[in-house]
């Protein structure tokens, strides 16, 4: 398992709230307290990676984590299925060299066929499942296009790199697929320290993963449950989350 950073190399919470305000003032956000409330909360969602040295971040649409990550002095492997949406994310990191795009679908098979439904709202919501409770959060979001794409595993796209090391933190944002994801990667998983992904407690694309599914799945990989970020519920429905799961190994780092 790869060690954490030396000291000095951890960005504190002082500094990297400064760091994260100067690029607020400079755009001209910061013009309430709840601005500055926000990016407390934005420092104690992501302090886990003042532990790491990379990031695998499957689903990436164009790179928005990336300035996130830059702070933090990580390395990122960036892996986005979606053409277009690829071309947008390669200019984006283009500026950070640590950081690199690979254009794959990630599933727990290789070389299989999918049928990918592009949503309306640039590709965020795009999946290989058919939207399912998601519809009741967001009425806009509908699907506008359906390619074919071929798939690969995260073990298998890893085992295309020279150097993987470095990534010790895994980040799912596959709209429903997360599992599958999961089950593709039993030899990426004994190298993660942290994995954090987006998920549910209701059925938001149909055949999704739930939350309960994800977490009883990663205990059988040392995985211990850390926290659960709230960001939409609909009540009568469910709630979504940025769950943040910690290899037991490392359980106690997130809180120096």
């Amino acid at each position: 398992m790869p060690t954490t950073k030396p000291t000095t190399q951890r960005i504190s919470r002082c500094n990297l709230l400064q760091q994260v305000l100067r690029r607020v003032r400079r755009r001209g956000l910061l013009n309430s307290a709840i601005a500055i409330r926000d990016i407390s909360k934005l420092y104690l969602k992501h302090r886990f990676l003042r532990h790491a040295t990379g990031v695998i971040h499957v689903g990436a649409n164009d790179g928005l984590e990336r300035h996130l990550y830059a702070l933090y002095g990580l390395h990122v492997l960036w892996v986005e299925p979606l053409p277009n949406v690829f071309q947008r994310l390669q200019h984006n990191v283009s500026q950070f060299p640590k950081q690199v795009a690979k254009q794959a679908l990630i599933t727990d098979k290789d070389d299989v066929e999918y049928t990918f439904h592009v949503a309306n709202n640039n590709g965020l919501s795009s999946s290989i499942f058919d939207i399912g409770d998601h519809r009741h959060i967001w009425p806009e979001i509908h699907y506008i296009n359906h390619i074919k794409l071929r798939s690969t595993t995260l073990d298998s796209l890893l085992a295309e790199e020279a150097t993987t090391a470095m990534y010790d933190v895994l980040v799912l944002d596959t709209q429903g697929s997360e599992l599958l994801v999961l089950n593709g990667a039993v030899n990426t998983l004994p190298r993660i320290k942290f994995i954090r992904t987006e998920t549910a407690d209701f059925e938001t694309y149909v055949g999704a993963a739930k939350i309960e599914d994800i977490s009883g799945y990663l205990q059988d990989y040392g995985f211990k449950f850390v926290r659960a970020d709230k960001f939409a519920e609909k009540p009568g429905i469910g709630h979504c989350f940025d769950v943040l799961y910690e290899k037991r190994s490392s359980v106690g780092a997130i809180s120096r």
